[in-house]
């Protein structure tokens, strides 16, 4: 099994990327995109920020005295908040359509996704809180990575994901390999066995409860450690290039049933992919790697490919919207 782990990582990381394609027409359709105005090249910066902010954030709390156990409170909770939203927002393509409860003036109404979310969600953050094994961890990040990167998708178009990506490249690269506060960051989650790290143990036992921190996992040669871990970003960011491609870029048919855009999304995620093979090829031999410099890179490099060869320009799909 620990020959495997790769393959494992990468089934929820495809997996992630199916899912966000599937809901994204749908999200974008009940109005749940985060802007209004997708191609402006100034919607990504916030987010940008947010994540350059919040693993130093998350750092300086987990050094304070009671911090860690506070911290997991509050990413707790707001996992839970966001679990609630995006699944709920889900179940609502599948069930039955709200009714008005008699006396139906009184205005109240039935939405069965609404407390089908509510159980779903309060399900995931009470496992999370008292048995956050592995496969929990991942249950609840493959759910909330497979919404966030629609959400994130349908919010923005192609040259915002472009500085989205191209930025947190950088900033990971920086990040890992000169500052390594990254790697500081990941020994702290790692702790805190929340859905912020994907995990894929090395054999059926692995109890994540009880596993050694990541820093004592490195220590280790590679073919003795516990599992192999990925960051959710790194499913999250490239993956927003794959929604963004499917519902920015004109549908123009080239099979029947199949537009050039889905194939443009296509060729995204196969480039993420090439990414993640030269990523892993590093990763086995032991070494903690930034993942967005080989992910986002092989995204763009993807897209740019079947975009020239789908719709023969080189505007790239980019347009400018202030």
């Amino acid at each position: 099994m620990r020959g495997i782990r790769w393959a494992g990582l990468l089934a929820l990381y495809v997996g992630a990327q199916v899912v966000a394609l599937a809901l994204a027409f749908p999200f974008k359709t009940a109005g749940l995109a985060t802007t209004s105005n997708p191609n402006s090249p100034t919607t990504p910066l916030y987010f940008i920020a947010v994540i350059v902010i919040a693993p130093l954030a998350i750092l300086w709390a987990a050094r304070r005295s009671g911090g860690l156990a506070a911290l997991r409170w509050i990413i707790l909770i707001g996992i839970g908040a966001s679990l609630d939203i995006t699944v709920t927002a889900t179940l609502a393509l599948f069930t039955p359509t709200p009714f008005y409860l008699p006396p139906t003036g009184a205005g109240a109404v039935f939405d069965l996704s609404v407390p089908l979310g509510a159980m779903v969600s309060v399900g995931l953050f009470l496992t999370l809180l008292m048995e956050p094994q592995w496969y929990v961890v991942d249950a609840a990040g493959f759910i909330a990575g497979g919404s966030l990167i629609a959400l994130l998708g349908i919010s923005f178009g192609i040259l915002p994901v472009f500085i989205l990506l191209g930025a947190l490249a950088v900033y990971d690269a920086i990040a890992v390999y000169r500052t390594k506060h990254m790697i500081s960051l990941a020994d702290v989650v790692t702790d805190l066995k929340l859905p912020i790290l994907m995990v894929m143990p090395g054999s059926r036992g692995f109890d994540y409860t009880r596993s050694g921190s990541l820093e004592s996992q490195r220590a280790q040669p590679v073919e003795e450690r516990e599992a192999l871990f990925m960051g959710l970003g790194d499913v999250v960011i490239p993956g927003t290039l794959v929604v963004s491609a499917f519902v920015w870029l004109p549908p123009t048919v080239i099979f029947p049933g199949v537009g050039a855009n889905l194939l443009a999304a296509v060729g995204a995620l196969v480039g993420s992919l090439v990414g993640y093979a030269f990523l892993m090829s590093r990763v086995l031999k032991g070494n903690a790697q930034a993942g967005l410099p080989f992910l986002n890179g092989g995204a763009i490099a993807g897209y740019v490919i079947a975009y020239l060869l789908l719709y023969h320009s080189l505007t790239l799909g980019l347009s400018l919207s202030l």
